[in-house]
């Protein structure tokens, strides 16, 4: 069993975890949740000693063993994955080390292969191996989910349910937590709320209990009005003395019922406004990009124009992440016609923020250095929008969280107007509410986007265009990602891995005309974003012109002395016949 007593840890006047304890018990399955930057890897990495607290501590028997899984970590190169898996624990068969590689979605042959000729996720399931083939007493995994297709997240989970030892995971996925844990500790606002159920019932527990607290403090709030009230009233009559000295001492004595604070803060982000681009943002002929010893996809055909907003699909390793390094210009590809656009000024999110963010910078000194200079009188604006204030700014960039790096790579992008956005899985560490925001102001930016990203209802409305990643081609298909799930007749693009998976490489896809005009195809894409756009439009127009009518036929019904009943009576005439004719194009636009 392991014991958290009492720990704090501050920074600066702005204190992370306050007095917290715990403990974790054998056969624990723990989901530790809260908002990003709350304190939960903060907890994991002082329950394996790599922190200390501010004070309080850890308490653990001596023969306790951990396995932990940080978020950001370093890879070891030189040797193949069997033989880097296996030398981390000697004692294990080679057998049990080609199980658990398997069910993390290595081939056979994949298994021969150097560790550095892999990306940045299947290097992650390299590291997750060697700590299950350990076989630890407690496992901490930090958001082991975020580079796993859905096949080895769901291999993980069935592995996890039956693992003998103690489990504490972070993951911003629902359905992954409910099917693990059994326990859900929350963390907010420096302090910890311990349910012991899995995670969606704790949202209900949590909903219920706050209601009930807000309930029950409500009423005491309207006792103690009246108390006071009635104490105000009889203070010096003497017929009333009693009485009242009975409710002075109640009041005294009352243990007044608290609501818990709740964090209600949330990003605002808004891109600033685009110039414009030449017509092509980015073009390429036959391409073929890889790494020494590795050919990634060859013969690849991509064009992106003004205004597109496309997105790359498909499994780990399948070269999303490399072609986005081409357009960046940080990688030269091994042959083919590869250009960018006239104009184009790119702001490039690379999917590891580690790589790009020096560890060393605070936040402040991380933005301040590329803030241009008229901008520099808002930066700490900027960064409150970003969630960083007081006295966060003086963080290291060593020290925060994936989800605080995450967001600081997104301030640092805004920092100068950027007309192509590149983004490599830019939610990979934000809880849901922020990857809402990001999406809407995404939607509302006017330059041209690419995207990488594995989350379907991110990815749903806004773009128009995917590139799909499979088996070392790159395809092109016109139309949304609900078009392009209904055309390979799968409902997520988790199934899309696994039709990429060696067992499914055969599935058929839909049939296909012999031919198909590109162009008409476009311009049809474009003329149904247009209508998506109206159909917007005029749903706030609706909207506004009903609450309108609403608050003038509130006015009519008790008119006051100083109301033009005439001047309110041609207003509500007038939006009525406005709203009339948008509700009529609507139904138009929706048949």
């Amino acid at each position: 069993m392991v014991s958290i007593n009492n720990v704090t840890v501050a920074f600066g006047s702005y204190t992370l975890l306050d007095a917290v304890s715990f403990h974790i018990s054998d056969g624990d399955k723990i989901g530790l949740v809260g908002k990003n930057g709350a304190g939960k890897s903060t907890i994991m990495k002082i329950i394996v000693g790599l922190e200390k607290p501010d004070s309080g501590r850890v308490e653990m028997p001596k023969e306790q063993t951990v396995g932990y899984l940080p978020q950001i970590m370093e890879h070891h190169w030189g040797k193949t994955v069997l033989a880097e898996v296996k030398e981390s624990c000697p004692d294990s068969g080679p057998g049990e080390a080609e199980k658990i590689l398997h069910g993390l979605g290595f081939l056979p042959e994949e298994m021969e292969r150097l560790c550095e000729t892999f990306s940045q996720g299947w290097n992650m399931r390299i590291e997750l191996a060697k700590i299950l083939l350990a076989k630890p007493s407690l496992l901490l995994l930090d958001e082991p989910t975020n580079h796993l297709d859905i096949e080895s997240i769901e291999w993980l989970e069935d592995y996890l349910k039956a693992y003998r030892g103690s489990v504490m995971v972070v993951s911003h996925d629902r359905k992954f937590l409910d099917g693990v844990t059994n326990r859900t500790v929350e963390i907010m606002l420096g302090r910890i709320y311990d349910y012991k159920v899995p995670y969606t019932r704790y949202t209900e527990l949590r909903a219920e209990r706050l209601a009930q607290q807000k309930a029950a403090y409500d009423n005491q709030q309207k006792m103690i009005a009246k108390t006071e009230d009635f104490i105000r009233t009889f203070r010096y009559k003497p017929t009333k003395s009693n009485q009242v000295q009975s409710r002075i001492k109640a009041l005294e004595k009352l243990e007044r019922i608290e609501v818990d604070e709740t964090d209600g803060a949330v990003l605002r982000i808004k891109f600033p406004p685009a110039s414009r681009t030449g017509d092509v943002v980015y073009k390429c002929e036959d391409l073929t990009v890889g790494y020494p010893g590795k050919v990634v996809f060859s013969g690849a055909n991509v064009e992106i124009r003004r205004g597109e907003r496309v997105a790359f699909v498909g499994r780990n390793g399948e070269g999303k992440t490399t072609l986005m390094r081409v357009i960046a210009g940080e990688l030269e590809p091994i042959s083919g016609d590869s250009k960018v656009g006239l104009h184009v000024d790119l702001g490039y999110f690379a999917q590891n923020q580690e790589q790009v963010l020096d560890p060393k910078d605070t936040v402040w000194s991380a933005v301040e250095r590329i803030c241009p200079g008229e901008m520099h009188s808002s930066l700490r604006d900027l960064l409150a929008q970003f969630l960083f204030r007081g006295d966060d700014i003086d963080k290291r960039v060593s020290v925060l969280s994936g989800g605080e790096r995450a967001r600081l790579g997104m301030a640092r992008l805004m920092l100068q107007s950027h007309n192509v956005l590149a983004l490599d899985e830019p939610t990979n560490h934000m809880d849901i509410k922020s990857k809402d925001i990001l999406k809407q102001a995404l939607q509302a930016f006017d330059g041209t986007l690419v995207v990488v990203s594995h989350d379907r209802d991110f990815l749903s409305g806004l773009v128009d265009k995917i590139y799909e990643f499979r088996g070392g081609r790159v395809k092109e298909h016109l139309g949304g990602v609900q078009d392009f799930l209904h055309k390979l007749h799968i409902e997520t693009l988790q199934e899309l891995e696994r039709k990429n998976s060696p067992v499914a490489a055969n599935v058929p896809e839909a049939p296909k005309p012999a031919s198909v005009d590109y162009a008409a195809m476009r311009e049809q894409s474009k003329a149904e974003k247009k209508k998506r756009q109206r159909i917007e439009f005029l749903e706030k127009q609706i909207a506004k012109d009903e609450s309108r009518m609403k608050a003038i036929e509130a006015v009519l019904s008790a008119p006051g002395e100083g109301d033009d009943i005439m001047e309110l009576t041609r207003e509500y005439l007038e939006l009525k016949r406005d709203s009339d004719a948008w509700t009529e194009e609507w139904l138009t636009l929706n048949e």
